[in-house]
């Protein structure tokens, strides 16, 4: 027997997904934020323990090891990255600062500035110029960036990068650059913006090559620390890591560009989403994750969760790679509930796994989100939690419940739980509207598909408050992105600037570029130990039209073979005109018939299809009405009273249970509100519709 194992690290939980054959098992443990490989290795230890193997038995087994980490983001949240410097063209200090004029909300007079990673003391710029062809206009001042490199040493930094202009056309300067900086500061991550994103426009650039210095030793480190262990425990093959663009890689190709693995962690959970929807003939998702830090929400558009490169703010910060677009809330299962200036708040702050929520009996003081379902007696505190690795406890939460009352002035800790239930529930909802209202998508055309530990709690008064009436609950939602990163397959995502109009492209200049990157790809592919036949690309354009800041990127020859450019005949200008007019035909509802767009750079996305875990769906009534377990008291939204209590691995399909009721899963609790029905279908998963 082999396995499969996809892990995803969150603030509060670790989870796993086993794939075995065509089954999939699965497991939580608590995050160690002190190292989380330790927490990583528990956890594979106790799926081992599952199969009545050793821990080296099981790891000589497992043919892959997919692993979703937060490690980058929770570096950006917490700014607590490396003391980063950044070198750059004479001349172009401060452009990382302006920032293109953007800010997130212009009528937010009081909004302050991000914390910069490098600030200015720690940009330094060196006399260089190289032209936009790449002719060398001045030759890099060698002396002046080795002053350039004392200073930095003497303000202890730890990472270094590099910016030049137009270093995206000819490297040289950025090269020699680099050899130069690792040899005035030792041991300092040192990373040139050619390798990271080699494109323009500068600030894009920049900006993510800052990013890359910053969150890059504390995610290599990380890894280098997490594959030691794996290998040390019997693991022989090499570790696969999840990207922010949907796909997955070795830590090999992650080392050249750490700041790939930014939002991972949701990426996986939005391909799950994509893969199991489609099986069931949902292709239009509204996907929500709310773990136990945060609330992530994504779109799925018939049946793709497309990565876009270009303008990703990220935590605030500029990172132009390829990423899956996510919406982060700081509304999870352990955000703290507060009264701030005689208002209730709930999030951003969390109280994490350590010390958690209150009722998980680990020194937690603060009531959260998780500490008010309990309240409600959505949550057990009978049985274990989180798989029985613990038992939630009332100890100490109606006290906390009792305080907030107070200085909300009525005194009942039963309303203050609900209240801070409503308020964590409207902050989601206005999340999805804002998403949904921006990409000028109607939330009630689509099908919402919940996961994370407590997404299915809160999924159906959720989807009634937006007006979705059917919503997808896998079984495996509590540990969805852990899955989802068995079904990502290794991809490699890049590009690079050409910029010309498509009146006077330069095919052969093209051809070239898509070469570099085939080649590029085969190289790590084949170091990964796939082989090439079985690499399939996308060859794809970035077009716009003159005067226009973004670009629209699209195929132009979809799963080719890799290094296969047979396609690029005599019309190639006109094909890509043709197909970028039908793009923006798409995107904006109309076309500039009469203006010829341009070619801003080409891109490729490389991949090759792995086993992934199988979804189905489809119900059909059983006619076997379920007996509940027992009931419990619970406030469903509608007051207090005896809720029928139901236990997921005794439902069977076909089954239907009426709400209201409640369903404990061994990670989750599904909440069945008034006005819905829990429908098991086929595969075992749930469906939610309005009765």
């Amino acid at each position: 027997m082999n396995y499969r194992v996809g892990i995803d690290i969150g603030g509060t939980f670790t989870d796993f997904a086993l794939l075995k054959d065509d089954e999939v098992i699965l497991h939580k443990n608590l995050s160690t934020p002190e190292d989380r490989s330790l927490g990583v290795m528990q956890g594979l230890g106790a799926l081992a323990a599952k199969e009545g193997l050793s821990l080296q038995e099981f790891l000589s087994r497992c043919e892959a090891i997919v692993h979703g980490t937060t490690v980058a983001d929770n570096t950006l949240i917490e700014m607590n990255g490396a003391v980063t410097g950044l070198v750059t063209t004479e001349g172009f200090r401060d452009e990382i600062e302006y920032r293109r004029g953007f800010k997130e909300d212009i009528w937010d007079v009081r909004l302050e500035p991000p914390r910069p990673i490098t600030p200015r003391r720690r940009r330094l710029t060196v006399p260089e110029r190289v032209l936009h062809d790449g002719t060398v206009h001045k030759s890099l001042d060698e002396d002046a960036l080795r002053e350039a490199c004392r200073k930095l040493r003497l303000q202890n930094v730890e990472a270094v990068a590099i910016s030049f202009l137009f270093s995206f056309v000819n490297p040289s300067h950025e090269r020699r650059a680099r050899e130069i900086v690792q040899q005035e500061i030792q041991n300092a991550y040192v990373c040139a913006s050619h390798e990271v994103l080699p494109r323009a426009p500068e600030y894009d650039r920049t900006s993510t090559t800052v990013v890359n210095a910053y969150v890059g030793p504390r995610v290599t480190g990380y890894l280098e620390k997490l594959v030691q262990r794996l290998v040390e425990g019997g693991y022989e093959r090499q570790l696969m890591v999840m990207q922010a663009s949907g796909g997955v890689m070795t830590k090999a190709y992650i080392d050249g560009a750490p700041v790939r693995v930014l939002a991972s962690g949701p990426a996986g959970g939005v391909v799950g989403s994509a893969h199991c929807g489609t099986a069931k003939g949902c292709p239009d998702l509204l996907c929500v994750d709310m773990g136990g830090t945060s609330y992530d929400m994504s779109l799925v558009i018939d049946g793709q969760a497309p990565a876009e490169a270009g303008w990703n703010m990220h935590h605030r910060y500029m990172v132009g790679v390829p990423m899956v677009k996510v919406e982060t809330l700081g509304a999870g299962g352990g955000s703290i509930c507060h009264v701030h200036r005689g208002a209730l708040q709930v999030g951003p702050r969390s109280a994490g796994s350590d010390p958690g929520p209150i009722c998980y009996g680990r020194g937690g003081t603060e009531p959260t989100v998780t500490d008010a379902l309990v309240m409600l007696g959505l949550l057990s505190t009978d049985e274990g939690f989180a798989g029985g690795s613990f038992t939630l406890s009332r100890d100490g939460v109606a006290e906390a419940f009792q305080a907030i009352a107070e200085e909300m002035g009525h005194g009942d800790p039963e309303q203050a739980a609900f209240d801070c239930w409503r308020v964590v529930n409207a902050n989601m909802s206005q999340g999805v509207r804002r998403t949904t209202a921006g990409k000028g998508i109607d939330p009630r055309n689509l099908v919402m598909l919940a996961y994370g530990g407590n997404g299915p709690a809160f999924a159906a008064i959720q989807a009634e408050d937006l007006g979705i009436t059917r919503v997808l609950v896998p079984r495996a939602s509590p540990t969805f992105s852990a899955l989802g990163t068995l079904v990502a397959n290794p991809t490699i995502d890049e590009e690079r600037s050409y910029i010309a109009s498509a009146g006077a492209l330069d095919v052969e200049r093209i051809r070239t570029l898509w070469t570099e990157l085939s080649d590029r790809a085969r190289r790590y592919f084949e170091g990964a130990g796939f082989v090439p036949g079985d690499v399939r690309a996308n060859y794809q354009l970035n077009m716009r039209y003159p005067g226009q800041n973004f670009s629209l990127s699209f195929d132009f020859a979809a799963d080719a073979p890799l290094g296969d450019l047979s396609f690029i005949q005599k019309d190639f200008a006109e094909r890509a005109v043709a197909l970028f007019n039908a793009r923006h035909m798409a995107e904006y509802a109309h076309v500039r018939e009469h203006e010829v767009p341009e070619i801003s750079g080409v891109r490729l996305a490389a991949h090759v299809v792995t086993p992934s875990p199988k979804a189905s769906g489809g119900f059909v009534s059983s006619g076997v009405a379920p007996v509940p377990a027992k009931e419990r008291r619970a406030n469903l939204g509608r007051g207090f009273g005896q809720v029928p209590v139901h236990i997921g691995r005794d439902l069977a399909p076909g089954m239907e249970v009426t709400g209201p009721a409640i369903i404990e899963e061994t990670f989750t609790t599904i909440v069945v509100y008034p006005g819905w029905k829990a429908q098991i279908d086929r595969a075992g998963d749930y469906q939610l519709v309005r009765s």
